[in-house]
């Protein structure tokens, strides 16, 4: 998909001129490194208003050690859906430690959302996108009250949606910060090695992309970075990630 400066005829005031700041800040800061980027957003634009949200998946300790680095106060969100490995839960433990983060948030479902719509706790294997809408996009959406942008940990090579990911794009009414968005996989495994980052446990046995352990398991193929994600349905994305709002 080509990036380019020319917005919607029918966009919104509002729309639009989170489409031309977020244009304007990939174009600045075209030639600046992760880290650079990273600091320049969280300590010029953004000062006091930008926030992480990670999963404490499979790659996650890269970004989380480079947030950190930059400021280890900033609110890093974690989407705590019920469904998680205890595995995932006690590596997001031994991370926070350490990398030292201070402001790490757990964030839970509604209790009503639950009671109303999946009282059971089965929803996904009827509705795994209504699952996700409630364990996961509402209570995001009320997690960023507040913030004017936030920091994902999406790359290209994930393949599917992310394949023409820019660093910075403008969704929902924020401006979505994505660092590693030009890394390669090789790149991601010599961060691990220099920074001597602990690994999430579950990628011992093969598991490549970690999500809820109901619609997560282990890859069958290793050249599918995102595989053992929702096998044997159309879905690839939880929802948090709505690209209709960026720049076409």
């Amino acid at each position: 998909m080509q990036q380019t400066s020319t917005l919607p005829s029918t966009a919104a005031p509002g729309l639009a001129r989170d489409l031309i700041q977020a244009f304007e800040l990939e174009e600045e800061s075209r030639d600046l490194y992760a880290l650079e980027l990273l600091d320049r957003m969280v300590h010029e634009v953004f000062p006091g208003r930008i926030a992480l949200v990670s999963s404490f998946g499979a790659e996650s300790a890269v970004l989380l050690d480079m947030v950190a680095q930059v400021n280890r106060h900033i609110p890093v969100i974690f989407l705590e859906t019920g469904k998680h490995f205890t595995e995932t839960l006690m590596y997001r433990d031994r991370l926070v430690r350490r990398i030292g983060l201070t402001d790490v948030r757990d964030i839970t479902p509604a209790e009503e959302d639950l009671e109303a719509e999946d009282p059971g706790g089965t929803l996904w294997k009827s509705a795994p996108d209504r699952c996700c809408h409630i364990r996961k996009v509402l209570p995001l959406e009320q997690a960023l009250e507040g913030f004017d942008a936030w920091i994902t940990g999406r790359k290209r090579y994930q393949g599917g949606t992310r394949e023409t990911l820019p660093r910075i794009e403008a969704a929902d009414g924020r401006v979505k910060v994505n660092p590693l968005a030009d890394w390669s996989l090789q790149e991601i495994r010599n961060a691990f090695k220099a920074r001597d980052l602990p690994s999430h446990p579950l990628t011992n046995v093969g598991y490549l992309s970690i999500g809820c352990a109901p619609c997560t398991s282990p890859a069958l193929r290793e050249d599918a970075p995102r595989a053992g994600r929702w096998n044997g349905m159309e879905k690839t994305e939880c929802g948090i990630h709505a690209s209709g709002n960026q720049w076409e």
